[in-house]
């Protein structure tokens, strides 16, 4: 009985409804689609809205979502779209070893779920025609050889003995056509330490010939759909193997022992050309989705749903960490039944922007029978066209990376961290009852780290009704941007990563979400340039500006996270496998290479905490003149003691100045946070034996800085040091110190008049 891990979803009570964009970001006169799935209901509503403002409860604004006349508007007919989550790979080539004298097949694996039902590792074994051969673990996760002919003669061949987790093990296979006989092995290859375990052969005749298999090889699933898989299509598998494959091999004959040491090597030998039929090598182009053969076929394949590429093989020494400089060793890819990347759903309706439509936050409003779904796209302004002095940068990157975080949902994490209950919605729920992927906070079902992320799933976060974080919070940044009166155009950071510092070309000032967490290297690169070129930044939030994350160069819409070494983080990447595999660069925090978000912004992150938030206190340098612009109207020594986020304007996650981290010699600190709460905890980085982490009395570590300093080209950066902050602006209809502050330095920024750097400026 076969295991179905991208089946139909669970069935459901109520109507459910979801959907995604095949694009993110969008210009008047361009076109984007929307790809939906209905379950519970024959047709449903959609139409366009503009979001701006969320839903927070009383003591802030109503919810703000407009509706937006545009063609699309109107009623569809309902279908379910399945989604076929879990990683493999296949390779095409139709009739393999029809004529063959027999095979071998050999691997070196490292089954990180062994005993979690049946596991494909390779071969051309199809669940749909039962024919075909290939290696696999059974239920117990022991090594199993499948052969069938398609036409109801199938043997299933085990050791009988279950492999250990996390050991590496070269597995093989023999069928001589002959004789008949298959000769099955295990023997674990650990560099170091002890494995209880010897070698394992077993041994069997067969009365047919396997035939009738798969049109090619699989790696790491077992098709049960006829026909090629694509990348952007739902493709039916089964069998999904959790763990790592490397040099999977295909003879055309039975090998001996000397024969099988020597398949294994990088370059098969010449004696052995005349049998290869694949010698595949995970190594080479690995930051592409490519499987590409070192044998005499040149049987080239595809990998789906981005399994975990530049993993560790099974002959890593540890003398090198860069796949990039030992690539031998970097041979393995590590396969997860909840892999996801392109649900490869099929357009429901399409938009073609309206010119007059106005820059900004939309989305397609999906509605079916008390359901409903927001799924969130942003127009830009016309090429070429400012139409205002003014930027918002939605943080897309950090919102994908976020995308579908289960964990926090199944943990204790909430109650403990905020103290109080967890509240699911309905579409909450939607995680649950269907495999939409995870998030880099997540883990896979095998404990290790989620590296990739896709914005081409349904993201269940992104809604005005979220909770207040990322998205649903910057949509309080949003809605005072909107009343204030002098305009903005909105960019994504996709879009100042395609594009560079002309993304933001003509704006005078950029201001932020209230959590812009993860950059690429072309988005840093992109916002530094521009501010070194006389931009004002206004950072309104805290932990931005805190991870490298990457675009992957040929898979559309996905980011890669490596966790490496150092910084507040939900899992640790495996030894090793610290390089991304999309660009091969380190992965980790910004600050481990010398591009500390002081660097940047004046301020870095320093602590967090869910409990409460706090206020501000002013500094003797809110009162230097440089700073009088900032503080016009506000006579308070305290403010911020108010808020949505934590009922404060600083918390949840904070930053401070550092001038060892790069804060500017000039920069002012305007003001600080004082008084948080025991459950803030510094962050990693930042616990020494000198510097330890909140005990029982404060922590003065822990604070959000207010910061300003001008940029020595007519420029200027600003500083909030608190994502709570955005929460605080809405308060009293946005009458308050903490909007005033963010309103007098937005006027004072989207002013032409450079900034002067001060006299004493080192």
């Amino acid at each position: 009985m076969s295991i179905e891990r991208n089946e139909k979803a669970a069935p459901v009570s109520r109507p459910q409804i979801m959907g995604y964009t095949d694009r993110l970001s969008v210009r008047p006169g361009a076109s984007i689609g929307f790809k939906v799935s209905c379950h519970g209901a024959t047709q449903y509503r959609g139409s366009i809205v503009r979001l701006l403002a969320p839903a927070a409860g009383k003591a802030a604004p109503p919810m703000r979502v407009e509706p937006v006349e545009t063609g699309v508007t109107g009623t569809y007919p309902g279908r379910v779209q399945e989604i076929a989550i879990g990683s493999w790979g296949f390779v095409p080539a139709e009739g393999l070893l029809d004529t063959a004298q027999g095979l071998t097949l050999q691997a070196m694996i490292w089954p990180s779920l062994p005993g979690r039902g049946r596991q494909a590792i390779l071969g051309t074994w199809s669940e749909a025609t039962r024919g075909g051969f290939g290696l696999e673990l059974d239920e117990t996760g022991a090594l199993r050889l499948q052969a069938g002919d398609g036409a109801g003669r199938t043997i299933a061949l085990s050791t009988g003995t279950p492999l250990i987790r996390r050991t590496w093990y070269r597995i093989a296979a023999h069928f001589d056509r002959a004789s008949g006989e298959v000769t099955l092995s295990q023997e674990p290859i650990e560099l170091h330490g002890f494995v209880a375990q010897d070698r394992v052969t077993v041994r069997q005749r067969l009365d047919f010939t396997p035939r009738g298999g798969a049109p090619g090889v699989s790696f790491a699933a077992w098709p049960i759909a006829d026909g090629l898989p694509g990348r952007a299509a739902p493709f039916r598998t089964a069998c999904h193997f959790n763990g790592k494959i490397d040099r999977p091999r295909l003879a055309s004959r039975t090998l001996g022992e000397t024969e099988l040491e020597q398949f294994g090597a990088l370059d098969v030998p010449v004696a052995l050309a005349d049998a290869v039929v694949g010698a595949w090598d995970f190594a080479l182009d690995m930051t592409t989705e490519a499987i590409r053969d070192r044998g005499p076929r040149g049987l080239d394949g595809q990998f789906f749903n981005m399994p975990t590429r530049a993993a560790t093989g099974h002959n890593w020494d540890g003398s090198e960490m860069d796949w990039k400089q030992a690539p031998a060793q970097y041979g393995a890819v590590h396969f997860h039944d909840d892999d996801l990347h392109d649900c490869g759903w099929d357009t429901d309706f399409t938009l073609t922007v309206p010119a007059d439509l106005g820059s900004g936050v939309y989305a397609a409003l999906l509605e079916a029978e008390g359901a409903s779904f927001q799924v969130p796209f942003y127009v830009r302004p016309p090429q070429g066209e400012r139409r205002s002095p003014v930027a918002y940068l939605a943080a897309t990157a950090t919102y994908a990376v976020y995308a579908n975080l289960k964990a926090r949902l199944t943990t204790d994490i909430w109650e403990v961290s905020q103290g109080k209950l967890l509240v699911m919605d309905d579409i909450d729920q939607l995680l649950f009852d269907h495999p939409l992927g995870l998030s880099c906070y997540d883990r896979h079902s095998d404990g290790s780290g989620v590296a990739y992320v896709s914005r081409l799933r349904p993201h269940t976060h992104t809604r005005t009704t979220g909770r207040l974080w990322n998205f649903t919070a910057d949509l309080f940044i949003i809605d005072w941007l909107e009343r204030i009166g002098l305009g903005y155009d909105l960019i994504t950071d996709e879009d100042l990563h395609a594009e560079g510092a002309a993304a933001l070309q003509g704006y005078q000032v950029v201001v932020t979400g209230s959590h812009p967490e993860y950059y690429t290297t072309e988005m840093l690169d992109g916002l530094e340039a521009w501010l070194n070129d006389g931009g004002r930044l206004m950072y309104m939030g805290g932990n931005g500006f805190y991870w490298r994350v990457s675009h992957h160069p040929t898979a559309p819409g996905v980011y890669e996270v490596r966790r490496a070494e150092d910084g507040l983080r939900a899992w640790d990447a495996e030894p090793g496998e610290y390089y991304h595999s999309t660009t091969g660069e380190y992965g980790g925090l910004w600050r481990r290479q010398n591009r500390a978000p002081n660097r940047l912004t004046g301020v870095g992150f320093i602590a967090q905490g869910f409990d409460a938030s706090s206020y501000y206190r002013r500094r003797p340098e809110s009162r230097d003149p440089r700073a009088a612009f900032i503080f016009e109207g506000v006579e308070s020594t305290l403010f911020g003691n108010y808020g949505i986020m934590g009922d404060g304007a600083a918390g949840m996650e904070i930053d401070c100045a550092d001038p060892k981290l790069g804060t500017p010699a000039h920069a002012l600190v305007l003001a600080s946070s004082e008084e948080h709460s025991n459950v803030y905890e510094l962050v990693n980085e930042e616990i020494t034996i000198s510097h330890n982490a909140n005990g029982p009395l404060h922590n003065p570590a822990i604070r959000a800085d207010m910061t300003f300093f001008e940029t020595g080209s007519g420029g200027a950066v600003f500083t909030t040091g608190s994502i709570a902050y955005a929460g605080a602006l809405c308060i009293d209809g946005f009458d308050n110190d903490a909007a005033r502050i963010a309103t007098n330095v937005l006027r004072r920024f989207a002013d032409p008049k450079p900034f002067v750097l001060p006299d004493d400026a080192e």
